[in-house]
């Protein structure tokens, strides 16, 4: 019971962090088997592990079955016969089948590069869609607990800092709704050259817009290909007007893409 005390407590630090894991349990086990029934194994999106299944290259089918859980946001169920017949280099003579069940357990982080009163729309739709969120500002009049008490955090410092705080972004959502195309520049440049690859990276604005900050950005030596990336404009075509409106157009482009993979 101490490691499945252990892997709750680190289900609950990464779900802080917004970090992403997939949490792997024998649900069922036949013949001689080393994984029992309710055995545990936390895999977090790095590929570190915390409790297991039984061990031996299973395992290791397991973790990697796991990644791609986390990578594709849905649950898998798969049975493993542990004998030398399915798994030749294994040398196993079990004998027996379990099978694994592997779940998401932290929902994906959308990262809101902007305090406004589209940030503030987006945050309160993505929460009741169980998406974890943090709002971020280099104003702090405007990236506070009081304008967004939705957040789960909410950052305000230079945009070089905030990015450096995001990290590698690969399993996060991240949209930029700054006040003015210089913030949008600054945010998209950090975002480069801050090695993001972030799952998803939108910014709200026109097809113009977007044209114009990809011959800037261009110049400084941002390629195609990674400016071909960025989503604009931002959401599913509702023709969405307001602050509300934008929101639940682009949480409803978010849920499509986590639950169907496109766009």
């Amino acid at each position: 019971m101490q490691a499945h005390f252990d892997i709750y407590e680190e289900i609950v630090r990464l779900r802080k962090l917004g970090e992403p894991a997939a949490l792997c349990t024998v649900m069922l086990s036949r013949g001689s088997t080393p994984g029992k029934e309710t055995m545990k194994m936390l895999v977090r999106g790095d590929g570190s592990t915390v409790g297991s299944v039984g061990g031996g290259c299973v395992e290791e089918d397991v973790r990697q079955m796991a990644l791609e859980v986390i990578a594709n946001d849905r649950s898998e169920t798969k049975s493993f016969r542990l004998n030398q017949v399915d798994v030749p280099e294994s040398g196993l003579i079990c004998g027996g089948q379990v099978t694994i069940l592997a779940e998401p357990v932290v929902p994906p982080l959308l990262v809101l590069l902007g305090a406004g009163h589209v940030a503030a729309a987006a945050a309160r739709v993505a929460k009741e869609c169980d998406l974890r969120v943090w709002v971020c500002d280099n104003r702090t009049e405007y990236a506070n607990a009081a304008e967004h008490p939705e957040a789960d955090e909410i950052i305000a410092d230079e945009w070089s800092e905030i990015i450096k705080k995001i990290g590698k972004a690969q399993h996060h959502y991240l949209v930029i709704v700054t006040r003015g195309h210089k913030d949008d520049e600054e945010v998209l440049w950090q975002i480069h050259e801050g090695g993001c690859r972030p799952k998803y990276l939108g910014m709200i604005g026109s097809r113009a817009k977007k044209a114009q900050l990809d011959n800037i950005l261009r110049d400084r030596g941002v390629s195609d290909e990674w400016l071909a990336s960025i989503q604009t404009p931002i959401g599913l075509d509702i023709g969405a007007k307001s602050s509300g409106e934008i929101a639940v157009s682009l949480v409803s482009q978010l849920v499509k893409l986590r639950r169907n993979g496109i766009l």
